[in-house]
């Protein structure tokens, strides 16, 4: 028994004394061992370097790491993960050079978050909030194009949400409240989709009221701007028997 337990001591002290021999890497060994492991898109690997260094709080390195981080999480697209590190950089590096990437990130996070229309909206509002301050920040950065067209993107989402608001409610025959959304969209004057089928429905829903002048006046923009269109040939039967 004795034999045993001093084997086991002798095997416990080389083991200490292994570990206490290993060399310890240096920051900067760490973070070239991270940068190849990132550039040769081992996401996750790099990312648990980046972030042991991100906890030394070596300021250049910090920065530099937390950042990394979150890019790590972006690529391997861990979008909430990669926004709350982002946020993490910003908060804690406010002055820091990359802080503009950082904004601009978070607002394309929040556009992959975001659902399709027909489900909650959330990140979508979220995502035009963060691409407006980017804009309200940094007026003069080169992304500024791409942060718009995110915002218009988000927009139209949000309209999609608002034109199956309606048609629910008008599925469900509440036709008041079906009209108020698709007037809302009427009203935006755009050429598209959403719009030609909003003028179409509200065409319907005001004949179904007996509104004939407020359905005329639908009919008519939507066979003048989409004469084509099997919603205004849908309609124009219609009217043709009532005018009969």
């Amino acid at each position: 028994m004795r034999k045993y337990i001093f084997l086991l001591l002798i095997t416990v002290f080389c083991l200490v004394s292994c570990s206490s021999n290993k060399t310890q890497l240096s920051t900067e060994a760490k973070l070239k061992n991270a940068d190849e492991l990132f550039a040769k898109k081992k996401y996750s690997r790099a990312a648990v370097i980046y972030e042991e260094i991100s906890f030394e709080r070596k300021s250049a390195a910090t920065a530099y790491a937390t950042m990394k981080v979150a890019d790590c999480y972006f690529n391997m697209n861990k979008f909430s993960d990669a926004r709350a590190k982002y946020q993490q950089f910003i908060n804690s590096f406010p002055d820091h050079e990359n802080v503009a990437d950082a904004y601009f990130r978070i607002g394309v996070c929040l556009f992959e978050e975001s659902l399709p229309p027909q489900y909650d909206q959330t990140e979508t509002i979220k995502c035009i909030e963060a691409f407006q301050t980017f804009i309200d920040r940094y007026p003069n950065d080169p992304r500024y194009v791409q942060a718009v067209d995110y915002i218009h993107k988000c927009q139209y989402k949000l309209l999609e949400k608002q034109y199956l608001t309606g048609y629910i409610y008008y599925k469900m025959k509440d036709y008041s409240s079906a009209l108020m959304y698709f007037d809302e969209i009427v009203s935006l004057g755009n050429n598209d989709k959403l719009d030609r089928q909003s003028l179409y429905y509200s065409a319907k829903l005001h004949l179904h009221q007996k509104n004939y002048d407020k359905a005329k006046a639908s009919y008519e923009r939507l066979k003048n701007r989409y004469p084509d269109s099997k919603e205004a040939k849908s309609l124009t039967k219609k009217f043709t028997k009532l005018e009969k």
